[in-house]
């Protein structure tokens, strides 16, 4: 195995068994954990259980559990049981979109029980984790350090960076995440003004020919490309679904007293596609389709995500009458 570590995944989701795999392809040991049996993802190097105690129970110690599920109240669940199964000087890696200040509650009651926690910002959807991730992560060096090998031969070619204490990988993440807001609704934007030129431009070709040496060049422009190849028309909903991670960010700003109208824009204008049929909201409803395979129109597990999945502080947000 090149000495290389074994690792433990929980959550075998869209990101967690896209990880799973592309570890066990690159040599790594791999006990995956899902409440669903997962015989699928079954091979040589990765080995799927459906409890914790059987995961901690077959790694090696000191052990590396990472967690890929959604945010929220589930993820201290995951915690707190998992936590009863490990040792000290084992480590959690919350590789999910949690909010930055919980990460840094949850290293420091994780720091008292001995253990050790790192927040992961991983960037690149399902496609990153499977081929090559960008990883943002936050920790303790001691901890981070022994899991270097496997960030770096899990990312693309430099995509792996330790920010700094716990937490400040998860805020690098969501800063992330309230920048692509504001690039998808300006692309989003920008695709609504040239289907409303005085005569048909070739769409297709512009978004080609701006991803060659323009200055707006990058990987949106690309998804746009190949989600209007499939989709020309616009047939999807302009409803354009989100799990609100960015809503934190406004309201993280707001206290630290930050300016950010664009993306504050950005997450008011997305709020705005839930009321008409704009061709704006469906083209960031498609590259976000291409890039994160997030639904077209509405979703029932990603709104009971953001309303349940809030972090503390936050008020809940009123049941639906």
């Amino acid at each position: 195995m090149d000495n290389k570590t074994q690792i433990g995944i929980i959550g075998l989701g869209k990101m967690g068994a896209s990880l799973a795999q592309q570890a066990a392809e690159k040599g790594y040991p791999v006990i995956g954990m899902d409440l669903i049996p997962r015989p699928d993802l079954e091979t040589t190097n990765l080995h799927v259980v459906t409890s914790q105690a059987e995961l901690v129970a077959q790694l090696a110690r000191p052990r590396k559990v990472f967690i890929y599920i959604p945010a929220g109240a589930v993820v201290d669940h995951i915690i707190d049981e998992l936590s009863q199964h490990l040792e000290a000087g084992d480590i959690i890696v919350d590789g999910g979109n949690s909010y930055w200040g919980d990460s840094i509650r949850r290293a420091e009651r994780l720091k008292e029980k001995g253990l050790h926690f790192i927040d992961c910002g991983t960037s690149g959807g399902p496609a990153g984790a499977r081929h090559g991730a960008c990883y943002m992560v936050g920790g303790e060096a001691e901890a981070v350090q022994q899991l270097e090998q496997f960030f770096t031969e899990t990312a693309v070619p430099d995509g792996f960076l330790h920010t700094g204490p716990a937490g400040s990988g998860h805020y690098v993440k969501l800063v992330h995440n309230g920048i692509e807001f504001g690039m998808l609704q300006a692309i989003g934007e920008g695709v609504n003004l040239l289907t409303n030129y005085r005569a048909p431009l070739p769409i297709s070709e512009v978004l080609g020919l701006w991803n060659r040496g323009s200055v707006i060049r990058s990987w949106l422009i690309e998804l746009m490309k190949t989600q209007f190849d499939e989709r020309p028309t616009f047939d999807v909903p302009s409803y354009v679904e989100d799990t609100g991670e960015v809503n934190w960010l406004v309201a993280d700003a707001l206290r630290m007293e930050v300016p950010i109208p664009v993306i504050t824009q950005a997450v008011i204008a997305l709020f705005g596609s839930r009321d008409s049929d704009k061709t704006w909201a469906k083209a960031v409803a498609m590259m976000r389709h291409g890039f994160g395979g997030h639904p077209f129109g509405t979703d029932a597990g990603i709104q009971h995500e953001r309303r349940f999945g809030q972090v503390e502080g936050f008020p809940r947000l009123p049941e639906a009458q």
